[in-house]
């Protein structure tokens, strides 16, 4: 077996893209964000001051024992600073907590909204596992980015400022030029081999999406995988993403080991070459040794936030790259849009018309040539054909799924791409060929057609459907879940369901696409007698296969590789002994074998 799908290339945004995308979400509470910001300032003075507090209470101390007095309040003022540098940082996450969450929530519905509006051709093409993976990612890297960003790089920067005015302004300037070039030197090898690290990082994040594709579509498909036996099949594709993701991981891990042992030995030689420095000053008399334990402490301080820092800078490069690939969703252009100008449809007596529509999913395959057809409003027009003839493109159409590449599709006149597709599409009800139910209760999946109906009439559509009767049979009745994708009900019980669905929805324009092609005949026979009853004076367009379902259309179209070859009623298709009249006897030989077998298995 070989995977025949054609990798998409990845599309890389700039991290200032990343960056300015977030923005809006920062300004919409700027009080919040100058509040917290105003507390992160007066954490990191508070912390800077510790260490000149602490260098008085060493000098005061460092006095002979006739001299020596205890410094009560220095020693207070030490311990009230070292509080407040962690109270304000404490009360500066408490007050930035729902710029941040409102950020995530904000871009998360974004998102989840902006998926909805993309067309069928981009969701038949997309893989769930890997975009579910992307937007998980992606929400965790917003949290990292916008706390760390604020509140670790430009305090870390802040610190340094102040601590390298303070040496510059007190002490030798050589103190400072050794901070300045420890500073440099980190800063550089950080920023080379992280850049250089990331190839890593993508390399991870596309494995990882495409190993989770792999898993979810395995899984939804579990019962093909065990029609063919094929788990170790499964499971050796899946395997070949995490092998890529193994080495990229491993790599990824052993490089960050090298950058923390590079910057590590940064860190060193700068703090050896202070305190040689400084202990020569104490030594010569130049320096007390108030100003020796300052300078330590203002490197060991500096040394843990820069250290931090580097962790940091790698750490928002990783949210970055794990953002990209989710804001890369926002822009996947919508195929279809509603005009500035668009109306609302006015669906009642609904006519509609196809004039000459022509179509294709791709320019390398048309589906439709200039169809042309109406249905007059309260009739019922069946479209048969053998399989690939195009019938099933015309449902797509008419909900708008997809815009016709010439010809026009209106209703009462109203072109439908000059209309709201929130108003066509509530207009229209359609049972499925393929029903495909939430992984919810029964109630919840029939209540869909119409969230708002009423308890009566949620069991009344069940009624009409033929299915009320077997819900209260379950021992959970209308609440019992139905599984993924329906797969606990059989194809009867979720068509039926459908069926229950849109009768609820109660729209103006009927589609029944092979409706009821899941079901025994006698079930059939009760519910098309219902769903006659139904659409009875609505606008209705029937795909079928079994032909004797839609003997008593108006008009049946018959298609065929894209072209409508016959139309008429069932009389005048069977006179003119053409292709309708090939597929009816057809049908009724296969019909009359059935019987006859089933006769003979009589006991």
């Amino acid at each position: 077996m070989h995977s025949t799908r054609l990798e998409q290339p990845t599309r890389h945004r700039s991290d200032l893209q990343t960056i300015r995308t977030l923005l809006p979400y920062l300004w919409e509470f700027k009080g919040r964000v100058a509040l917290a910001l105003a507390l992160l300032t007066l954490a990191k003075l508070a912390n800077v001051s510790v260490p000149l507090i602490l260098k008085e209470i060493i000098d005061a101390l460092d006095q002979p024992r006739a001299m020596l007095a205890l410094p009560v309040f220095l020693l207070i003022s030490y311990g009230v600073l070292r509080l407040c540098s962690t109270l304000f940082g404490e009360l500066r996450d408490a007050v930035f907590a729902k710029v941040t969450q409102r950020a995530i929530r904000r871009i998360a519905i974004k998102i989840f909204t902006h998926l909805h509006s993309l067309s069928l051709r981009f969701h038949l093409e997309r893989q769930t596992g890997g975009v579910s993976r992307d937007i998980e990612r992606g929400s965790r890297g917003i949290s990292f980015l916008m706390n760390f960003m604020l509140f670790n790089i430009l305090p870390t920067l802040l610190e340094i400022s102040l601590v390298m005015m303070i040496l510059a302004s007190s002490y030798d300037i050589l103190f400072s030029i050794i901070i300045m070039f420890t500073l440099l030197a980190y800063i550089a090898l950080t920023l080379i081999v992280t850049e250089w690290r990331m190839i890593f990082r993508r390399t991870m994040n596309d494995m990882d999406s495409k190993a989770n594709t792999r898993a979810i579509d395995s899984l939804l498909n579990y019962e093909t995988v065990k029609y063919f036996g094929s788990e170790s099949w499964e499971a050796r594709r899946y395997d070949e993403h995490l092998k890529t993701w193994e080495t990229a991981a491993i790599r990824n891990q052993t490089s960050l080991a090298a950058l923390n042992t590079g910057q590590s030995i940064i860190i060193a030689v700068g703090i050896t070459l202070l305190m040689l420095l400084a202990a020569d000053e104490v030594v010569t008399g130049t320096m007390t040794l108030g100003d020796l334990v300052l300078i330590n402490a203002f490197m060991l301080q500096l040394y843990i936030p820069l250290h931090f820092l580097g962790f940091v800078y790698r750490e928002i490069k990783h949210s970055l790259a794990d953002m990209e690939k989710m804001f890369n969703l926002l822009t996947e252009n919508a195929e279809i849009e509603d005009k500035p100008e668009a109306e609302i449809l006015n669906p009642e007596s609904a006519t509609i018309s196809f004039n000459n529509v022509e179509f294709s999913y791709d320019l390398n395959r048309q589906i439709l040539f200039g169809i042309s057809f109406d249905i007059p409003a309260g009739r019922n027009i069946a479209i048969v054909g053998h399989s690939g003839s195009g019938k099933s493109t015309l449902p797509r159409l008419l909900f708008r799924f997809y815009d016709v590449q010439a010809g026009t599709i209106s209703i009462n006149q109203q072109d439908i791409r000059n209309v709201t597709q929130t108003s066509l599409r509530a207009a229209i009800g359609i049972v499925p060929q393929d029903t495909v139910l939430f992984n919810e209760s029964i109630y919840y999946n029939i209540a869909y057609g119409r969230p708002d109906a009423s308890d009566e009439e949620i069991l009344n559509a069940a009624r009409s459907a033929y299915i009320h009767d077997f819900i209260e049979s379950l021992p959970n009745k209308y609440q019992t879940i139905v599984g993924e994708r329906g797969l606990k009900l059989s194809g009867g019980e979720k068509q039926r369901i459908a069926i229950a669905r849109a009768i609820l929805k109660n729209p103006y324009i009927f589609i029944f696409d092979e409706a009821t092609s899941a079901l025994d005949s006698k079930s059939e026979k009760m519910i098309q007698a219902e769903l006659r009853r139904i659409a009875s004076n609505r606008t209705t367009l029937t795909i079928a296969h079994r032909l004797s379902t839609i003997v008593d259309a108006d008009q049946i179209l018959v298609m065929d590789q894209g072209h409508i070859i016959e139309r008429g009623n069932h009389h005048q298709l069977l006179a003119k002994n053409g292709t309708y009249a090939h597929m009816w006897r057809l049908q009724q030989e296969e019909n009359m074998m059935e019987a006859g077998s089933e006769i003979v298995n009589c006991p």
